[in-house]
């Protein structure tokens, strides 16, 4: 059985979950591998010793895109204050 899956590592999320997601790339919910393995064996009533095999092919990469931000200095800090307040008068 072979399945896809979207990969999504990005060690500064917000949330731990979302630092290593595991998605389906067309419904994008995660996948239940319990689910998935029970299907493989025939979701028999039973107690079952299973061995799972992992491969993993990389198909595709994209690059995560993180905006940067430029320092402002503090000239250019002052003159935006002094025009913010000539626009609140």
């Amino acid at each position: 059985m072979t399945k896809h899956y979207l990969l999504s590592l990005n060690p500064t999320a917000k949330h731990d979950w979302d630092r290593c997601a595991l998605r389906d790339p067309i419904t994008a919910k995660r996948p239940e591998l319990a689910k998935l393995i029970a299907e493989a064996v025939g979701a028999e009533p039973g107690t079952y010793l299973v061995s799972v095999n992992i491969e993993v092919k990389v198909l595709e990469q994209a690059p995560m895109y993180q905006t940067e931000q430029l320092p402002i200095n503090s000239t250019e800090r002052s003159s935006n204050h002094a025009q913010f307040k000539e626009l609140a008068a």
